[in-house]
């Protein structure tokens, strides 16, 4: 048996353990709850479990999906999404072999319970948790950076100046489609409860100052803004026909010529956008915690939203691990697939609102596996 259908089995079984311990994620992370202690124990009966009742798929099936203790049912996803794990470890690890990727390999793996338990906590509470994505962006940004030092996986997996940029674009196209839709939504009136110090007028600014000086730049004016609003103590407003509007005209004119171009207009736009929604992020983060979620404030206040800000950082994560092109691909399966299966779920009318995370998800495995394909053969028809 060759070194790489062992690193496959190993890759199995790792994930297979993996996915146990993604269950305790997604039950306690939406709960607020530690995910280290207290020990795994049965929800119903609270009576700790031991090792016997804990291995994974395994025990569910040698109890015949029933706790040990109190006889209460235990969820068929508890299997599934330990074998999800194993299933998808092992496709990383034939795809990507240890051998040639590297950090890679390990990193993708990171990626793919990311996804997972997102999908997971998304179909359960409509959130994602700072807890989750935050992190995950961090994480994506530290496997590119090791990728870039060890050398392994160039061409094929992001440097860390692309997972960057990843990380930007993901952020920013989707906070963008937020921004626009939200205003659209609210019929081109200004946002009644804008955040304090920073929130969406700041990244309103990063986009409109991105798109002319580039990302960076973008985020140095939003920080004057918050600035502003610190020595006001109070929201100084900037309009968003001036930020939002502005921003529509001058990708209009990059169109026709003027300015450094359409592409890096957008780029720097996006870039921009993305910069400040990650900072605002994380600020919300610390400043509220579990209390007060950035999209729950949006619905507690009452301005509409278009996606919710989770969604944001996962399309954050996905562009760290897999650079802005797969990106791109993830996005563009997410909203054909949310669309299909959204209008579905609407003409069925189980739910009016559309769980985005799992088509986030779904579109950055395809974008994992075949999205070099498909960018590639994207650029042949354009002849680049």
């Amino acid at each position: 048996m060759s070194l790489d259908v062992l690193f496959v089995v190993f890759a199995a079984v790792l994930g297979l353990l993996v996915g146990s311990f993604s269950n305790v994620l997604i039950w306690r992370l939406p709960r607020g709850e530690n995910i280290a202690f207290p020990p795994s124990h049965c929800p119903h009966c609270n009576h700790q479990l031991g090792v016997l009742d804990l291995v994974p798929v395994f025990s569910w099936l040698a109890l015949r999906g029933k706790c040990r203790y109190c006889g209460a049912p235990i969820k068929p996803r508890y299997p599934t999404v330990e074998l999800l794990t194993g299933l998808g470890y092992a496709v990383i690890a034939a795809l990507f072999p240890f051998a040639v990727f590297g950090w890679g390999t390990l990193g993708l793996m990171v990626l793919f319970t990311l996804l997972l338990v997102g999908s997971a906590i998304d179909l359960d509470t409509y959130t994602l948790p700072d807890e989750l994505t935050l992190p995950g962006v961090a994480l994506g940004l530290l496997f590119a950076l090791l990728n870039t030092r060890s050398g392994t996986a160039q061409g094929v997996l992001p440097s860390f100046s692309e997972a960057v940029q990843g990380a930007l674009m993901g952020a920013g196209l989707l906070v963008t489609i937020n921004l626009l839709g939200s205003w659209v939504m609210r019929r081109l009136r200004e946002r009644q409860y804008p955040e304090l110090p920073i929130g969406y007028q700041q990244i309103s600014l990063g986009l409109l100052a991105g798109a002319w000086l580039g990302p960076w730049w973008g985020l140095g004016v939003a920080m004057l803004s918050v600035a502003a609003n610190l020595a006001a103590r109070r929201v100084v407003r900037v309009p968003e026909l001036l930020t939002l509007g502005g921003c529509l005209v001058s990708l209009t004119l990059g169109s026709s010529g003027f300015g450094p171009g359409l592409i890096l207009m957008l780029q720097g736009a996006l870039g921009g956008a993305g910069a400040v929604s990650l900072v605002a992020g994380v600020y919300w983060w610390i400043q509220y915690r579990r209390e007060a979620e950035a999209e729950g404030s949006d619905d507690e206040h009452g301005d509409p939203v278009a996606m919710g800000f989770g969604d944001v950082k996962l399309a954050a994560v996905i562009g760290a691990f897999l650079g802005w092109e797969r990106l791109l691909v993830a996005v563009v399966v997410a909203v054909f697939a949310g669309a299909i299966l959204g209008l579905a779920q609407l003409a069925m009318k189980r739910e009016n609102r559309i769980k985005f995370g799992p088509y986030l998800a779904l579109g950055a495995l395809v974008a994992l596996i075949w999205g070099r394909s498909l960018v590639d053969a994207y650029k042949g028809m354009l002849g680049l």
